[in-house]
């Protein structure tokens, strides 16, 4: 099926016990996720046990075992609470990190923010793996890619590191860069490429449990939050860019362009509109990820709206695309939450910050 990545992102799981809430919220979104195609993988952005025991990654490890998509899991601080990641990786039987992998065209990279450092917050790479991720990213020769990491290379704490990885990324073929640790939704867009943290699925402060849904469609980011208890469709626009998402010239939209979604779930109607005109029916053919429609943009148009409508439910993605190529952000401080972009509902960002970065509890 050809089409733009995508993939769904399980913010921090925490788990401690089967019979906590957590627990049972992540056997939901796993159950959820079993129900949809249209996923390339899951990803997992650290802190996968609360406290680093055997007996807790035996609960991810059963969930991972249900989960019919491929799963990318990465080290959080609280994957070394036990004094190494002896326990994670025995658990869990992932690949060690840093790896690389291909996935429609796009690099993958996922990297091991814990592992060098001496626990807690401790955030390092080390010499090699930021060795590692400088070639790999020259390798790519242009070709976009894809970082997962378990927080902002602002928190890295070796020396050097954080200005280093920082300039990696910006410099690079870097478009998204996805990470836990925050606990809360966030957007930033650094003019180069998009930053994005998932709301934590076990330590809870803003907002009701879910996942978010991401893909990387042509150098286009979008990304958007599901809420658990929310029932499928679900929709997310592909391309064109949002305006707060776009950070290349060949974001801006033309008079004459073609807009993508990826639906999930069951959609016997899916439909696009540009401000509050008639809705066009859009096609997906055989073999093709997403839903797509040729659309002309009229003058002084702001809004474009996908809504698909399923089994008695419907659900909506609306975007204000680029019109202006030298509108485009510019950083003020890259690699850093510098440049979130604040609350935005459709996404569901509150822009709270209410975590163990900002103004939350001291898990």
């Amino acid at each position: 099926m050809t089409g733009p990545l995508a993939f769904a992102h399980i913010g921090d799981l925490h788990l401690t016990d089967g019979e906590a809430e957590n627990a049972r919220d992540f056997a939901s979104v796993v159950a959820q996720l079993n129900e949809v195609d249209g996923l390339d993988f899951v990803f997992l952005p650290g802190d996968n046990a609360d406290h680093g025991r055997p007996e807790q990654y035996a609960l991810v490890r059963a969930g991972l075992d249900r989960l019919r998509l491929p799963v990318h899991v990465i080290t959080g601080d609280h994957d070394r609470e036990g004094g190494s990641l002896d326990a994670f990786h025995a658990g869990l039987g992932v690949p060690r990190l840093p790896y690389a992998v291909d996935v429609r065209g796009v690099r993958c990279l996922f990297l091991d923010m814990c592992g060098p450092g001496s626990g807690g917050p401790d955030f390092r790479l080390g010499p090699d793996q930021v060795a590692w991720l400088a070639a790999e990213l020259d390798a790519a020769h242009g070709r976009d890619c894809a970082l997962f990491m378990h927080s902002y290379p602002a928190d890295l704490r070796g020396e050097g590191e954080a200005a280093r990885v920082a300039d990696l990324i910006h410099r690079g073929p870097v478009r998204l860069v996805e990470m836990g640790h925050t606990h809360y939704n966030e957007l930033a867009n650094d003019g180069r490429t998009i930053y994005a943290a998932a709301r934590s699925t076990g330590q809870i402060e803003e907002g009701p449990v879910g996942y978010a849904v991401a893909s990387l469609d042509r150098g286009v980011v979008s990304w958007r939050f599901k809420e658990l208890a929310r029932p499928w469709p679900f929709v997310l626009i592909t391309n064109p860019a949002d305006r707060r998402l776009a950070f290349d010239a060949g974001h801006a939209i033309g008079e004459r362009f073609t807009v993508r979604a990826l639906v999930l779930g069951p959609a016997e109607r899916v439909e696009v509109r540009l401000d509050d005109g008639p809705w066009q029916p859009m096609a997906r053919e055989d073999g093709v990820r997403c839903h797509a429609a040729a659309v002309t943009w009229p003058a002084g148009a702001r809004t474009i709206t996908v809504r698909a409508t399923g089994r008695g439910a419907e659900d909506i993605d609306a975007i204000e695309p680029a019109t202006d190529s030298d509108g485009l952000p510019i950083s003020r401080g890259i690699g850093s939450d510098a440049d979130a972009l604040g609350a935005w509902p459709g996404r569901g960002l509150l822009g709270t910050q209410l975590g163990p970065n900002r103004n939350g509890r001291q898990w």
